[in-house]
Order: structure tokens, then sequence, then C-alpha cells
């Protein structure tokens, strides 16, 4: 139970933090290396997608 709603808030803060973009978190080296890679828009959605994932785990947590 504990960790269902811990993974569902952590799921929660990556959905915040992938709309609001704080620069002291934008600018982090691993954030750089994804935009690098995966482009703005890839890193934006890399960042929904896991945070999709830990909201489905949550819930499955909860529910088992």
């Amino acid at each position: 139970m504990v960790w269902g709603i811990l993974a569902i808030l952590y799921g929660a803060i990556v959905i915040v933090l992938a709309i609001t973009k704080p620069a002291a978190i934008w600018k982090m080296k691993k954030i750089q290396f994804f935009e690098s890679k995966l482009g703005v828009k890839g890193t934006e959605i890399f960042f929904y997608v896991w945070a999709a994932l830990f909201l489905f785990l949550g819930v499955w947590l909860i529910a088992k």
C-alpha cells in the first residue's frame, strides 16, 4: 500500500516537473543528455511515459 502511494506521488511529481520545467532541474547534465539524444519534445514524451508507468504501477500496487 505504501509503495503504491509513493509510486503515484513520484509519477505526479514527474508530471509537474515535465510541465513546469524548473531551470534548476532542467539544466542538470542527465536532462541535457536526454535532450541531446531525444530532442526537447522527445525528452518531454519520455518524462510523460515514465510518469504514466509509475502511476500505473502505483494503482496496481494499491489494487493488488
